[in-house]
């Protein structure tokens, strides 16, 4: 798991087209930091998938470039499955659990 922070250097991950995972991190809300250790978990059992992640109160001009380029209103935590360029599976807060991230990756595989 890579935190990315910039908008040039996510521009490019999503310019390759692979499928990559990104959480928007809150480092202050218990809710945010859940929801970060369900995506940890998953992101350790499953090595084979791209994943990053920013902290919304250090990274917030990249987490609103990503809410203004693909029209994915901001929330925190966020977890975003972008494939090809696009993002194709979103959820937030509680819904970000090792079993919703799973089934995502099962259905857009």
């Amino acid at each position: 798991m890579e935190r990315i922070s910039e908008n040039v250097a996510f521009d490019k991950k999503v310019e390759e087209g692979s499928l990559f995972l990104l959480l928007k991190h809150s480092s202050t809300c218990p809710i945010s930091q859940a929801a970060y250790e369900e995506y940890e978990k998953f992101v350790n059992e499953n090595e084979s998938v791209k994943s990053f992640y920013l902290v919304v109160q250090e990274d917030r001009p990249l987490s609103n470039h990503i809410a203004e380029n693909f029209q994915i209103k901001h929330e925190s935590p966020q977890a975003i499955l972008f494939n090809n360029g696009k993002p194709i599976w979103h959820a937030s807060h509680w819904k970000i659990t090792y079993d919703s991230l799973t089934k995502a990756m099962k259905e857009h595989e």
